[in-house]
């Protein structure tokens, strides 16, 4: 019963540590309200190893999102700590958390609305996606799209013309 407990003090400890790791490209974000960290476990042979989904195939941010987990469960006192990487289910930005829309709005980062429902082949558009997206800084939806690009691939340029502001939204993916 005492190593079951331990067992368990361990894995709450290590949670604990992996869910504090922020992301390295929306750092108000941790990658627990972001939906990327998608589990942690304590192997037979006691090592740690936190389950990570990348936002998108290629992301450039895992090998941080990885060194970083790897350091923070280190520092909290695991020696053996391992990230697996999770394919599937594919993220989605259904999985950030109440908190994590907060904080993004906070930051004055558009949330994303709810992510499309797809069955099958996802088709090509060569338009811009038509978003349902709110100005973070004054709550206006009478906002206009700069750029599809923003300063990483899963953000868009807008500006509100209402209080004439520039934001980035966080795209549905």
């Amino acid at each position: 019963m005492s190593a079951l407990l331990d067992r368990d003090r361990m894995l709450a400890r290590a949670r604990e540590a992996a869910s504090a790791v922020v992301d390295p490209e929306l750092p108000m974000l941790t990658l627990a309200d972001l939906g990327v960290l998608r589990d942690v476990t304590v192997d037979d042979d006691g090592a740690v190893v936190a389950a990570i989904t990348p936002t998108y195939s290629g992301c450039p941010a895992m090998a941080a999102m990885r060194d970083d987990l790897v350091r923070e469960l280190r520092a909290a006192g695991f020696a053996d700590a391992r990230v697996r990487v999770v394919l599937e289910p594919a993220w989605t930005t259904d999985w950030i958390t109440p908190a994590g829309r907060a904080a993004l709005a906070a930051a004055g980062i558009s949330p994303p609305g709810p992510a499309p429902q797809r069955s099958g082949p996802v088709l090509l558009r060569l338009t811009p996606a038509r978003r349902a997206v709110r100005c973070p800084l004054c709550g206006s939806d009478d906002v206009t799209v700069g750029s599809e690009f923003g300063s990483t691939a899963c953000k868009a340029l807008y500006r509100c013309r209402a209080c004439l502001e520039p934001f980035e939204h966080v795209k549905e993916i």
